[in-house]
């Protein structure tokens, strides 16, 4: 009806798109809410976000952009809700802010780096693999591709990503005054310019970083 094509490489994506739904946003999300929680900030426990729970992190519209752009495109992307943050309860002020903020992403490096780790090895011990395993491996090097894209994009430094409040930790505070209001108004706008602009430039980096995890 939409000229969806069920082969395998799309088969492969949704699976990976599915165990990143289980798995990859919830510990993202959760990354933000444990370094809250250990800096003083208590506000996502109250709110029940402290968990690796998919169902609190879950958010439709950011679902279905990464199942659509698993179908649709070469680049995959997506986004959980928010994990709430007061970062006046922030132990370090904005480098506590800072590291709140890094650790959803650094979560997701490391997720690639063990994705790597279980590609090679099924590589290794099946030069010949069955099905199963080459469905295992397809699956998991998507979603080594997944979490090494959200790596990237989300330390972008513009709001609303992560990478803003990493920047914001490292700027004078007029500066931060200055620029603040206009990144949070027009961030996304220039996010997505970013994207389509500079997108084979981010690809390049993105896509050598997929093939050093995985062994290629």
């Amino acid at each position: 009806m939409f000229g969806i094509t069920l082969d395998s490489e799309t088969v492969y994506r949704l699976a990976a798109v599915a165990i990143f739904l289980l798995v990859g946003f919830p510990v993202h999300e959760f990354a933000h809410a444990w370094t809250a929680n250990r800096l003083g900030d208590g506000t996502a426990r109250l709110f029940g976000r402290l968990s690796l729970n998919p169902a609190v992190h879950f958010d439709p519209l950011g679902a279905g952009v990464l199942a659509l752009s698993a179908l649709f495109s070469p680049f995959i992307i997506g986004w959980a809700k928010p994990t709430p943050v007061n970062p006046v309860n922030l132990r370090g002020g904005r480098t506590g802010e800072a590291w709140v903020a890094a650790a959803g992403p650094l979560t997701n490096l490391a997720m690639a780096v063990v994705g790597g780790l279980v590609f090679r090895a099924i590589i290794a011990m099946q030069p010949e693999y069955s099905q199963l395993a080459a469905f295992v491996v397809n699956v998991t090097y998507y979603f080594v591709a997944i979490n090494v894209i959200l790596f990237v994009f989300n330390f972008i430094p513009v709001p609303p990503l992560d990478g803003s409040k990493v920047l914001f930790a490292f700027l004078p505070p007029r500066l931060i005054w200055q620029i603040h209001q206009a990144l949070d108004q027009w961030g996304l706008l220039i996010v997505i310019v970013l994207l389509v602009v500079a997108g084979q430039l981010i690809a390049g980096p993105v896509y050598a970083l997929i093939d050093f995890l995985v062994g290629f």
